[in-house]
This record gives C-alpha cells, structure tokens and sequence, in this order.
C-alpha cells in the first residue's frame, strides 16, 4: 500500500545538483531526500558536492531539513578529503543548519576524521534502530564490509543500500575498513529481511536503471551468486 505521505526523492549528483562540478559527474552519487508530506520535515541520505544546491531543492519541494543520514564515511558521501580533492558535505551543510548526522557507531571515528565534525554533530546508532521523520519510519540496518559502520535504510518498502549493494555489483572491500566477509554477511543476512518486491536504491549510477526490485536484483547480481561463504569469499575476497 503506498503511503501517500511519504515524501521519497533520488538525486544524481552532476545534474540534478552540482552541475558544475566535474568530480561529481564522474561519481555519478545519488543523494536522497526522505520525508513526511504532511509535517513538511525531511532529512538528506549523503549530502555531498553540494549541500547547498540539495537545500535549495528541498526548499523548492517545501520541505524543511531536519537531519542527515550517512551510508558510510567515503568523503563522495559525506563530504571530507577525496582523491587530493576537497569535497562539501556535513560540515558545509551544518554551516547552513543545525542538524545531526545519523550514523552507526563503527564509523565515529572515521566520519570525524574524514569530515572534521565532533561528536556534538553526530547521532550514534547501534545495529538496527530507527528514527522518525514525521509519520515516516526509517530503520537504520548496519550492513558492514565495505566499511565499518556502513548503513543501509529500509524505509516504506525502498532499500536505500549506499555502497553495499549496488544493481550489478557491491561496494569495494579493499579500502581502509572493508571486510569481504562482513559484507557477504551483510547481503546474504543481515538484507535477507528485505522482501523481494522491495525497491533497491544505490549509492551510485553503476548501471543504466537508477533501481531495481529486490527480486532482479537477487536474480541478476553476481555478487548473489555464491552459495556459500566460502565460494564468495573465493570471488570477492581481497
């Protein structure tokens, strides 16, 4: 049953903000805007390249930020040094607004480093909470492995998966704080309660559909190939 209330937007970052920005066009990052219609309250899943042109976006909807949602603490997601670059996120969005960064424990330390926030700018999760936006339910699913503290939200049927799973593929595990065997946890366990008609949104555009159902997905992805851990971690091991 769809919830007429429930206010759910999926930007790609090099056009629907940060035009200009040729990083951003290359990571193809998706940031979501989730909310109550009714209340007019919403919070931004990775505010990264742009946090004010993602504000202005909410604005023009009506909508009033009043938190953020981190997937993990990759400076594409979050804001922070990158690649030599220095990319706007959380800290340049806290500029604009006072409002906390949901993120799991695990990645405390790495958010902090990453983006220079302080403790008084996050909210710690552990495992499988859930925040409220509004009517609107959000739960916060720790799925580890490509990094620590990575976090996966499973609101009104839609999986928003940041880097842990992507339409075709999953993220990296060879960057500080990855865990192939975590992650082959986190997709075969921990997102096993994901129904299959539940919509997977990703953390990138790594393919031509911007989502898909959980059931093609579970189909079509090599990274659900394996039938044990051992044979996974054969593939996709480090």
């Amino acid at each position: 049953m769809i919830n007429d209330r429930l206010y759910f937007r999926q930007l790609l970052s090099g056009r629907d903000f940060a035009q200009n920005d040729p990083f951003a066009q290359q990571m193809v990052n998706f940031v979501y805007l989730i909310g109550d219609r009714e209340t007019r309250e919403a919070v931004i899943v990775d505010p990264a390249y742009d946090p004010r042109g993602i504000l202005s976006i909410l604005e023009a909807d009506a909508m009033t930020c009043i938190g953020m949602l981190g997937t993990h603490y990759h400076a594409d997601h979050v804001g922070g040094s990158m690649m030599g670059l220095q990319v706007s996120g959380a800290a340049e969005l806290l500029g604009e607004i006072s409002v906390p960064l949901h993120i799991q424990a695990d990645e405390a330390e790495f958010v902090k480093t990453v983006t220079g926030l302080g403790d008084a700018d996050l909210s710690l999760h552990d495992g499988s909470d859930s925040i409220e936006v509004g009517s609107i339910t959000i739960e916060l699913m720790h799925t580890p492995g490509h990094t620590p503290g990575s976090q996966s939200f499973l609101v009104e049927n839609r999986l928003v998966a940041g880097d842990t799973l992507f339409l075709e593929g999953c993220g990296r595990t060879d960057l500080p704080g990855g865990d192939p065997a975590e992650l082959y946890n986190s997709l075969t366990k921990v997102l096993s309660k994901v129904p299959d008609d539940a919509i997977l949104f990703p953390g990138h555009q790594y393919s031509p559909a911007s989502s898909a159902t959980m059931g093609d997905t579970r189909a079509q992805n090599m990274v659900f190939a394996p039938k044990t851990a051992e044979q996974w971690m054969s593939m996709f091991g480090n």
